[in-house]
């Protein structure tokens, strides 16, 4: 995932967090803010120290990035999404980590619904 896609400055994450609307599941909190005219999503990821330490904090980001690129086609292009991982998230690999995220998007009503079409089985309810 590109820097074009990414949220990196203090001031755009409390734009999200003060004007968007939350959703969360027991590992994750999304946060959505909806700009107009706008190309591509951004997102945002907020690991704790509380999660653990460098390495696993660094995996479970390069978890989220690679589901919203694998989901990149099914998901809003005009949202600022701001991801925060909870503690469950680190005992989680890849896929439960995208299945989880699926949830949530689901949750909030941003995945297309030809995502879930096909042979994909049921996410969580």
């Amino acid at each position: 995932m590109n820097k074009a896609h990414r949220i990196k400055k203090n001031t755009e994450f409390q734009n999200v967090f003060n004007n968007g609307k939350s959703y969360a599941n027991r590992q994750f909190v999304v946060y959505l803010l909806k700009k107009e005219n706008q190309k591509n999503f951004r997102i945002g990821l907020s690991v704790s120290k509380k999660i653990g330490k460098a390495v696993k904090r660094n995996e479970i980001k390069r978890y989220i990035r690679q589901a919203f690129h694998e989901m990149y086609s099914y998901i809003d292009r005009e949202y600022d999404y701001v991801i925060i991982a909870r503690k469950p998230a680190a005992e989680m690999n890849f896929h439960q980590v995208k299945k989880s995220l699926e949830h949530v998007l689901k949750i909030a009503k941003i995945l297309k619904k030809d995502y879930f079409k096909g042979n994909r089985e049921e996410i969580l309810d």
